[in-house]
């Protein structure tokens, strides 16, 4: 059974977050319900509100939008219809049948839509999908929120009466309206309107003269409101039937409250689904916000939150245009408790808090801003001591309210509790405090419970190391600023960096080295010691990432470097071919040049020839070898080629025999028409039939004509009716 406090979620802020969610509901029951969410009893109801919110997200993504939800509430009306013979008004019916309408096209849509929302449509097939409410409801009400002429037989006959007065009014009032228009008795206006009722504007030194009755006067009294003598009989008929109308209106509207009143409970079930469906949609909104999903839940004692957001804060400096950290926290079996230390302003408590509402949140139906492979399991209690916890109202100190706290997570503390604890041990003096702070840790540790604390001592961060499934942890710090880089290192303990913030802070150097001596030697070199070590975790972080910037460089120059080797290897290839042809020519260039030379000296024909063929002679030997050896390699691929040739005759053979087995269909040719787009069936070049003679087409190329066989002509469009 989950149980979880009003303490914890004040501790954790839950609050704000439901805050939210409710503003971004479109009624005021929605928005109602969402301020009331708590974290779920059971597993398996907690797992549909997860597995709802979730489809409802997935409905911002796919092309299925969920239908609008939104309602004027009827609470009011549900309350009246209670009431035996009560009736409600035009208004009211409008308001149950417009909320029927909704109900009845989100069930229709869930079942339409079942394999995108299985979670949403099992809670709509909850409710009873039914048009007779909404049709008893337009048998008497039209579209604009009136009652209809035909509503019942009685108010038709008594409107088409008023019709006919109110016809025989006007008729009597106009012949009135002339007669003394044209005695001159009437202002300029002629004629008002007073109760509801047509008067003429009679001057009043006329009023006398005037048959009828005084309705009033006009502010100055020049003018006398009259309802002519003729006019007054027809309008008191008219009065008459009104009060008929009045009065079968509200049998009507009495009779229709009987008939909606048998489907009470329905209605009330349709506004609280519509109004579950309403705080379903803000979650889904809020999610897609602080890009929230569902993580793994599983059985298994392990709490894995990768790149988790505090979502209040995110949300915050999303709107600032700031930077978020994320944090990545995992308790598991063998690591069950963290001890996060360091300087203040780091991060810690907002980690430690992270963590607290991001399980809070999954455990109220929630999805939250984590990595898509994080997991962790449901814990049946999260208890809190964060922030000052000075109870003013029962005159403790902030020490002895933190005792009576441990005090009560002593007694709930086990293996399905998840604790966290913000400056674990303060509140007293050190060396008594940290060592009750230890006891109640190493009792927390011994029943298995997961946690996670923050601290300043010493001897917790000690005790941290020495229990075999308990880590220290720390908030990055840069080394020469101070500044915090928000993120959490788990594995050693932070130091305080209490004497380097002061400097930092402009508290003078003297003073600082005087209270170190006030202090044991013992301490001062223990957090010097994690202050170093945390100095030089830095640094390796920095260097581990200058070195991996530098190896990436080195990679992406040893690619470029090869396709460089890989063009100038081309290159050489290229020239050494050219270089060794120049070479030829050169060298026969050289031997016709020495002959040449001889010739000139000697002027012999016959001994010129016959040098000048042996070179050529020499040359042609050459071409000889290599021709040879080509002729090989020719003779080689050839007799490849007539394998792999017989083959494939083998093959066509063997399909023929196939093909003459099955029936050919031939499909029938296409009668070509003028317009149509055609080629040649040997042809590439594509153009439009100008015109047909015989058998016979002239092609247009663009370019050129070209008169063509039918038959050599295939069709490659159709031509546009």
């Amino acid at each position: 059974m989950i149980s979880i406090t009003e303490k914890t979620l004040q501790d954790l802020q839950f609050p704000t977050v439901l805050e939210t969610i409710s503003s971004i509901c479109n009624t005021d029951i929605g928005k109602q319900k969402a301020l009331e969410i708590v974290p779920f009893k059971d597993k398996e109801t907690l797992m549909t509100a997860l597995m709802q919110t979730s489809e409802y997200l997935s409905s911002f993504q796919n092309n299925n939008a969920i239908p609008n939800h939104g309602y004027d509430a009827i609470s009011y009306e549900i309350k009246f219809l209670a009431i035996e013979d009560s009736f409600l008004e035009v208004g009211s019916f409008k308001k149950i049948a417009t909320i029927s309408e909704t109900t009845n096209i989100l069930l229709h849509y869930f079942k339409k839509f079942d394999d995108y929302y299985p979670h949403l449509n099992a809670k709509a097939s909850q409710v009873e999908y039914t048009k007779e409410i909404i049709k008893l409801i337009d048998e008497v009400i039209d579209k604009y929120g009136e009652i209809k002429d035909n509503a019942s037989l009685d108010l038709l006959n008594i409107r088409r009466e008023m019709n006919l007065v109110r016809g025989k009014v006007n008729q009597s009032f106009g012949i009135a309206l002339t007669q003394y228009n044209g005695l001159g008795y009437l202002d300029d206006i002629k004629e008002s309107f007073v109760q509801n009722r047509r008067v003429l504007a009679v001057l009043a030194m006329y009023r006398k003269k005037v048959k009828g009755s005084i309705l009033g006067s006009s502010k100055t009294g020049s003018i006398a409101y009259i309802e002519p003598e003729t006019t007054l009989r027809y309008s008191r008929e008219l009065s008459n039937l009104e009060y008929e109308e009045k009065e079968e209106i509200t049998r009507i509207l009495k009779q229709l409250s009987n008939a909606v009143r048998h489907y009470l409970p329905l209605i009330i079930q349709y506004q609280d689904f519509l109004s579950d469906i309403d705080v379903i949609a803000a979650k889904a909104k809020y999610a897609n916000r602080i890009n929230g999903i569902l993580p793994t839940i599983t059985d298994e004692r392990r709490l894995y939150f990768r790149d988790a957001y505090h979502p209040i804060l995110y949300l915050n400096n999303k709107q600032k245009n700031e930077i978020t950290h994320p944090q990545t926290i995992e308790l598991h079996q063998e690591n069950r408790i963290i001890v996060i230390s360091g300087p203040n302003a780091g991060g810690k408590t907002i980690s430690l808090k992270t963590v607290g509402l991001l399980q809070l949140m999954l455990q109220s139906g929630m999805l939250i801003p984590v990595h898509e492979r994080s997991e962790t399991f449901l814990f049946d209690r999260i208890l809190t001591d964060i922030g000052d916890n000075q109870s003013i109202e029962n005159h403790l100190s902030t020490y002895s309210y933190r005792l009576k706290n441990m005090n009560y997570f002593l007694k709930k503390c086990n293996r399905k509790t998840l604790f966290l604890i913000d400056e674990f041990g303060t509140g007293s003096d050190p060396e008594l405090g940290g060592a009750l702070a230890e006891i109640f840790l190493e009792e927390f540790y011994h029943r298995e419970a997961f946690g996670i604390i923050t601290t300043h001592y010493s001897n917790l961060k000690i005790l941290a190391n020495e229990l075999p499934f308990a880590t220290n942890a720390n908030m990055l710090f840069d080394e020469k600023s101070l500044e915090p880089l928000y993120k959490l290192v788990l594995g050693q303990a932070g130091s305080s960096f209490t004497f380097e913030v002061a400097l930092k802070n402009g508290i003078p150097f003297g003073l600082i080295n005087r209270a170190k001596k006030k202090i044991e030697v013992g301490k001062v070199r223990f957090d010097k010691t994690i202050a170093t070590l945390q100095k030089e975790r830095s640094k390796m972080e920095k260097t581990s990432q200058t070195l991996k910037e530098e190896e990436t460089k080195a990679r992406e120059e040893s690619k470029k470097m090869e396709t460089i080797n890989v063009k100038i290897k081309q290159k050489l290839e290229s020239y050494q071919e050219l270089y060794d042809s120049n070479q030829k020519i050169i060298y026969i260039g050289q031997k016709i040049e020495d002959l040449a030379g001889k010739y000139f000296n000697n002027k012999n024909k016959k001994e010129l020839i016959g040098e000048f063929l042996k070179v050529i002679e020499i040359e042609n030997s050459k071409r000889i070898k290599t021709t040879s050896k080509e002729i090989k390699a020719i003779a080689e691929k050839k007799k490849e080629v007539i394998q792999e040739v017989t083959v494939q005759v083998e093959e066509i053979r063997a399909a023929k025999k196939e093909k003459k087995l099955k029936p050919v269909i031939e499909k029938p040719k296409p009668i070509l028409k003028v317009g149509d787009r055609v080629r040649m069936f040997d042809g590439k070049a594509v153009g439009s039939i100008d015109k047909i003679e015989k058998n016979k087409a002239v092609v247009n190329y663009g370019v050129f004509t070209s008169t063509v066989s039918l038959e050599a002509l295939e069709l490659v469009e159709a031509v546009k009716k």
